[in-house]
């Protein structure tokens, strides 16, 4: 399993950025896909999710009416739509997928791209 992220970067309260994730080595249309986010001094927190076949996609509260998570299971991409960005979204945002083992759940994660949200 690979997830290379992109997209992040400076933007300024109010503006928009939209981060992809490709993934490669597992068979995507089949697996849920997350994003989440961990800001300085804090615990990593889902952000986004959306099933296999998009039909079904779930929000934190602190970002839902602001943020969009799709995917394209041709292209192998979950994307993230960040609009209304707020200071308090400045994070390392990272791309998730994960299995259901006998012993756990194993989590696949991507290296992560930085968001900062400044004027």
């Amino acid at each position: 399993v690979q997830l290379v992220e992109s997209g992040g970067g400076l933007v300024q309260p109010g503006g928009s950025l939209r981060l992809s994730c490709a993934a490669s080595g597992f068979s995507f249309a089949s697996y849920d896909m997350n994003w989440y986010r961990q800001a300085p001094g804090k615990e990593r927190e889902l952000v986004a999710e959306i099933a296999s076949s998009g039909a079904r996609t779930n929000y934190a509260d602190s970002v839902k009416g602001r943020f969009t998570i799709s995917r394209d299971n041709v292209k192998n991409t979950v994307y993230l739509q960040m609009n209304s960005l707020k200071p308090e979204d400045t994070a390392v945002y990272y791309c998730n997928t994960f299995r259901i083992r006998s012993g756990g759940r194993l989590e696949y994660w991507g290296q992560g791209t930085q968001v900062t949200v400044s004027s």
